[in-house]
């Protein structure tokens, strides 16, 4: 058990409130959070459990800011979000039996390849435009698809559910932003019940960070929410490709 110092639990909730705000906005939160709760002497089982539970603050906070703007009717999303959680909880169960070295190599590739996308693909703005799946096909294959990756590994999440609704759902990017963290919330909702049989997470320290995550999730959706893809696409850009150069390093 570590010792939570008031210096330390301050720097962590300083963390969660960069972290939410960020994934709000773009997504990668864990980017600071997950590194920061290592840093402060947690295992890496307890790290990702104890980042579920932050996490799902800042995520749930981002879906209901968004939802109450317009840009996503949870009542109509409800099963995607059902096969969300059940998907990640999947991912989350089997993350110690599935090889996924393959996986993390191949990563940096198509986070980068993810980022120049929104970095140069032309007229990528917050108007929907055709869509190539429809709703149905949408929930039964790629919705289950990026939530079960959610639970296994996670880094990456956001920007694979936000390609898939640009791309295949139609979607504008801030309506897609805002789908994404209602999906990105249920997916990390099953992880969390998967992680916390095995995971042993600090359910305080935890609650302590979601709590400065709601402040960050809160000003980062009202911030996307007025400035839209002006403000969305940069900082996908950029946090796609500190991800992907973070993962390389880890490989050297």
């Amino acid at each position: 058990m570590i010792d939570i110092t008031l210096d330390l639990l301050l720097l962590l909730m300083a963390a969660a409130f960069a972290a939410g705000f960020v994934d709000a906005i773009a997504g990668g939160g864990g980017l600071i959070t997950l590194p920061v709760l290592m840093m402060a002497g947690l295992s890496p089982a307890q790290a990702l459990a104890t980042n579920k539970v932050q996490g799902i603050f800042g995520t749930g906070t981002a879906a209901l800011s968004y939802a109450a703007r317009g840009l996503v009717d949870l009542r109509s999303q409800w099963r995607s979000a059902l096969i969300a959680a059940g998907a990640g909880a999947g991912g989350a169960v089997l993350v110690s039996a599935i090889p996924t070295e393959g996986l993390r190599l191949i990563l940096p590739v198509i986070l980068i390849g993810i980022a120049m996308f929104f970095a140069f693909k032309p007229g990528l703005n917050d108007l929907d435009r055709t869509r190539r799946l429809a709703p149905l096909a949408f929930a039964m294959t790629v919705v289950p698809f990026f939530a079960f990756y959610d639970g296994l590994i996670g880094p990456g999440a956001g920007a694979f559910y936000m390609i898939g609704f640009v791309t295949l759902a139609g979607y504008g990017v801030l309506k897609a932003t805002a789908h994404t963290k209602l999906l990105n919330f249920a997916s990390n909702i099953g992880g969390l019940a998967a992680f916390a049989l095995v995971g042993q997470p600090l359910w305080l320290l935890g609650m302590a960070m979601g709590a400065a995550q709601i402040a960050g999730a809160m000003l980062g959706a009202r911030l996307a929410s007025k400035v839209g893809a002006r403000l969305i696409r940069p900082l996908l850009v950029v946090t796609s490709t500190v991800l992907a150069c973070r993962l390389l390093w880890q490989m050297i």
